[in-house]
């Protein structure tokens, strides 16, 4: 066998052999299993705040983070989606409405309210998404205030907030309660406010909007 007829049977071998390695890499990414969505109630998140309630103060006070891909509140100036102080719900994504102490935006996070029930919210409309301004935040429409004699704050039903995380995957939220432990019949006198409950779920597979 001569040098050229060597080098193109050669080359020819290489060819097929790379074909065959993309289509096993292609079949293997087809075949990768999805992560279980996580379907999670997290309790007593507690979210104080100074100043405000007719106390002549300006409201203040750090926000509490939430990540929904770990679960949990954090302190992470960058890893987290959402945070809480008093009534007020921010997400980090778009700019400050200007109030003290609220946290730098470093992230992407958008968000909406569905007006549906949580498990009929199965799907994510990504043309609603928008992110906090100095004109508002996107989760500020979410709870009714009931005013003298009870003074309560409770959670409007039908609310569900729709959000697209930090980290590019979607969650879902509804809050349960606003007082601590979620009392059945909840007083603003004898209950603990500013500890709120919710459920959420977490979708952590890249590019799904389907929960």
């Amino acid at each position: 066998m001569n040098n050229s007829n060597f080098a193109i049977k050669s080359i020819k071998f290489l060819a097929i052999a790379v074909l065959f390695m993309g289509i096993a890499s292609c079949s293997d990414d087809d075949d990768k299993p999805l992560l279980e969505v996580e379907s999670e109630t997290y309790s007593n998140l507690h979210a104080p705040q100074s100043g405000g309630q007719g106390s002549g103060e300006a409201i203040s006070g750090t926000f509490t983070k939430f990540s929904f891909s770990t679960g949990q509140t954090t302190t992470s100036e960058t890893e987290w989606d959402i945070a809480f102080r008093g009534t007020s719900i921010i997400i980090n994504g778009g700019a400050s409405l200007g109030t003290t102490d609220e946290p730098e935006r470093t992230g992407n996070v958008s968000g909406y309210i569905a007006n549906n029930t949580f498990e009929n919210v199965k799907t994510v409309d990504t043309d609603l998404l928008g992110q906090d301004s100095s004109e508002g935040y996107v989760f500020s429409d979410w709870y009714t205030y009931s005013g003298p004699p009870n003074h309560l704050i409770t959670a409007t039903p039908g609310k569900v907030f729709v959000l697209k995380t930090y980290d590019g995957k979607y969650a879902k939220m509804e809050i349960v309660s606003y007082y601590k432990d979620a009392p059945e019949t909840p007083s603003a006198f004898n209950g603990t406010e500013r500890y709120y409950t919710f459920n959420y779920v977490y979708q952590p597979n890249e590019g799904v909007m389907t929960f």
